[in-house]
């Protein structure tokens, strides 16, 4: 079992407006196996968590900790945070022209392991992880993300996942754009990679529909950087009938 701990983090971000904070305190413990859910309003902090966990240099660390198994992730590269075993689905897949699928996931995963895959049975991983996410076979031989619909460049995200196999994967609002039956896929191919190789997940969302087919062990909420409220799969039902003005509000309590 591997371990990501964030502790006591704090994220500031430089804008027009000087340095602004964005994570005032997070504190998070997830094991290998387990899915949890980070919920929250516009604004809140929810994606900044996950950029610096992958180590966007966008984002200055002035607090806290992230460690992996013991070791300090934030002294990292980017790089060497993949080659650990942490993954990023980005909520906007950017475009890679003149790089085609097939040599991207073949890159990539060399780069992981340190050797080339043979080449016989990573075509037919390939092959069958793109047939599981209902992707054209052609998609292979297209330039990364180019021209992709908004759930194209998800289903590619996660065909990544399932053929670079990290040990946790950060889902960046994956449901963003997506109609019901691209959610449906998406999920199953989240669901097919943690049973396959008990793959922790970090899923970043404003809506309970994902956790339908994605069902989580724990529901953080995160609200003016800081995660307000804990619970299991019930927390997230209440969001659903409830919403989170309970928690914008400054007149009403927070339950711990």
């Amino acid at each position: 079992m591997s371990v990501l701990e964030i502790r006591d983090l704090h994220v500031t971000v430089d804008t027009e407006a000087g340095t602004t904070p964005i994570l005032n305190g997070i504190t998070l413990t997830m094991n290998t196996g387990e899915t949890h859910a980070i919920m929250g309003p516009n604004g809140s902090g929810k994606s900044t968590l996950a950029y610096t966990i992958a180590g966007h240099p966008k984002y200055t660390v002035t607090g806290g900790s992230i460690t992996f198994d013991g070791a300090d992730v934030l002294s990292m590269t980017v790089d060497e945070r993949a080659r650990a075993g942490l993954f990023l689905a980005m909520q906007y897949p950017v475009e890679i022209p003149g790089v085609t699928v097939t040599n991207f996931l073949r890159t990539a995963k060399t780069a992981l392991d340190g050797e080339a895959p043979a080449i016989r049975s990573w075509t037919k991983d390939v092959k069958g992880a793109m047939a599981n996410l209902r992707m054209d076979p052609k998609f292979a031989q297209r330039n990364v993300n180019e021209g992709f619909s908004g759930g194209e460049k998800k289903r590619h995200e996660i065909l990544q996942l399932e053929v670079l196999k990290p040990k946790f994967a950060i889902l960046d609002e994956t449901d963003s754009g997506l109609d019901v039956d691209a959610l449906k896929i998406v999920s199953e191919g989240v669901n097919r990679a943690k049973e396959s190789t008990g793959l922790g997940v970090l899923l970043i969302t404003h809506y309970t529909r994902i956790l339908r087919y994605i069902r989580p062990d724990f529901v953080h909420v995160i609200v003016a950087g800081k995660i307000v409220e804990e619970g299991g799969p019930e927390l997230a039902d209440r969001l659903e009938d409830e919403g989170y003005d309970r928690f914008l509000d400054p007149a009403a309590p927070i339950e711990a």
